[in-house]
């Protein structure tokens, strides 16, 4: 299945059907009068989150999701059919946007959440309605309210307790398929993952869920390579591990380079919990190693990790460290959830 993380939609909610004028004349029925029956209600239309889906394909297929009229009114004081309404199935951690891809509508976040994107218009009042004391034979009814007609954009941002950040070829893939059952494409050339994945992560009878992102390079804020487009994807993230190639001769510049990408990319993201190590250790010998090491924690200002995805080496200190992180993030969450509100 292809991966899609940004889809335009176009939707209209049904009109509401119109009010029928009509009036009951029946031999040997004394009171006769006005019996037209008021229209049915348009049908809305509503996106839904639900699991098991982890792109927007469907939607690059179908674009257009109109929801049917109410029905007239109809003698004998019958009221017509409702329309039908639409549900747009949607991945959880979808955004729903205006035209303008900058105001944000709702973010489905949570496993059937619902959000009502256009009301179906109201159906129109039959002549019964306007039956009175001083006008005993109304010919008049009201038309159906018309149906709201939007064209938004679905944003996926994916769910994911850690993201895994770096250069391409900094063995993000790797580590992500040596500590997780996920088997993303591992290769030894740059831009191996084009879309991002995910991973179920285990350590110490615990598990956080990792997303890893296609790699940046120098200027991806400014659309080189294949630009900052999937770092929304670990925006929702608690923790970011940033990987550095230690075989790299430029190891402290590819280092500022990440950092200024996501300093570029604004938002929250920069400011997040960030926790580096310096990987593929197995193809240095311990000198370099730790000149190497050293030149990253000067820079960084703090704490390196020194790992090997395809050695298996110092794997399971950073992921304590990353299920610290993660767990003090989830805690004043779960905190809000067990509170009684009234």
């Amino acid at each position: 299945m292809k991966f899609l993380d940004l889809a335009k939609v176009y939707i209209r909610s049904g009109g509401g059907g119109a009010g029928c004028v009509s009036f009951r004349r029946e031999k040997f029925v004394e009171f006769g009068g006005p019996d037209g029956g008021d229209g049915g209600n348009g049908g809305s239309v509503y996106a839904e989150a639900v699991e098991g889906l982890n792109t927007l394909i469907d939607f690059r297929y179908q674009q257009h999701f109109f929801a049917k009229s109410g029905q007239g009114g109809m003698g004998s004081q019958r009221t017509g059919k409702t329309g039908d309404d639409i549900v747009l199935k949607v991945p959880v951690g979808t955004e729903i946007l205006e035209e303008d891809e900058e105001t944000i509508i709702a973010d489905l976040t949570r496993p059937g959440q619902r959000v009502l994107l256009a009301q179906g218009g109201n159906g129109g009042w039959g002549n019964l309605r306007f039956k009175s004391s001083t006008n005993r034979a109304p010919a008049r009814a009201n038309p159906g309210q018309e149906g709201v007609e939007r064209t938004l954009w679905l944003r996926l941002k994916l769910i994911a307790d850690a993201g895994l950040v770096g250069l391409p070829n900094a063995g993000k893939s790797t580590f992500l398929a040596a500590t997780s059952n996920a088997r993303p494409k591992i290769a030894d050339y740059p831009f191996t993952t084009l879309v991002p994945n995910l991973g179920v992560v285990g350590v110490d009878a615990k598990e956080f869920v990792m997303a890893d992102i296609p790699g940046l390079i120098e200027g991806a804020s400014e659309g080189r390579g294949l630009g900052d487009q999937f770092l929304g994807h670990v925006e929702r993230c608690a923790v970011l591990l940033h990987l550095v190639d230690g075989t790299s001769s430029t190891i402290t510049r590819d280092y500022r380079t990440i950092i200024g990408e996501l300093e570029a990319y604004g938002g929250s993201l920069a400011d997040k919990p960030r926790i580096l190590a310096i990987n593929k250790i197995d193809a240095l010998d311990s000198k370099t190693l730790s000149t190497r090491r050293r030149a990253l924690e000067k820079a960084s200002g703090g704490k390196v990790f020194a790992i090997s995805g395809a050695a298996g080496l110092g794997l399971t200190e950073v992921l304590r460290t990353l299920m610290v992180e993660i767990e003090a993030a989830r805690a004043p969450a779960e905190k809000d959830q067990g509170q009684w509100r009234p």
